[in-house]
């Protein structure tokens, strides 16, 4: 089990974080407010693709350098073909289960980050399958 706290502490550490759109227990919408360099973005789960869709808007506007997703594993979604798979720089699972705040269990799902940097090219070491 992964406590989140250690966890963004590493991503700090590798991605250097400018700004956080949607910080635990802020009144601000995040999607209402300019972004600036790197990125840091663990939106509320019932409302991800809004998030996505700004994050690329934000790169593409020349605000942001990087956006780093922390979301739920959600492959099934419209967002995840439509929008992370041909965007996406890269996609990191996440090993174990992430234990989010004081909580003393873990999350009852397992998480992924989705990294969209300048190029927004998509990663080639995922596809899309149709059935």
């Amino acid at each position: 089990m992964l406590h989140q706290v250690s966890f963004i502490k590493k991503l700090q550490d590798e991605f250097n974080f400018d700004y956080d759109p949607c910080p635990l227990r802020s009144t601000i919408d995040g999607l209402l407010t300019e972004w600036k360099g790197n990125v840091y973005i663990n939106p509320p789960y019932s409302n991800i693709q809004p998030f996505l869709t700004k994050g690329i808007e934000e790169i593409r506007r020349g605000n942001a350098d990087i956006c780093v997703y922390l979301i739920p594993i959600r492959s099934d979604t419209k967002y995840w073909h439509e929008i992370i798979m041909p965007y996406a720089t890269e996609i990191r699972f996440v090993k174990g289960r992430l234990n989010f705040n004081d909580s003393k269990s873990p999350a009852p799902f397992p998480c992924v980050l989705v990294i969209f940097d300048k190029t927004l090219k998509g990663t080639s070491l995922c596809s899309s399958h149709l059935q």
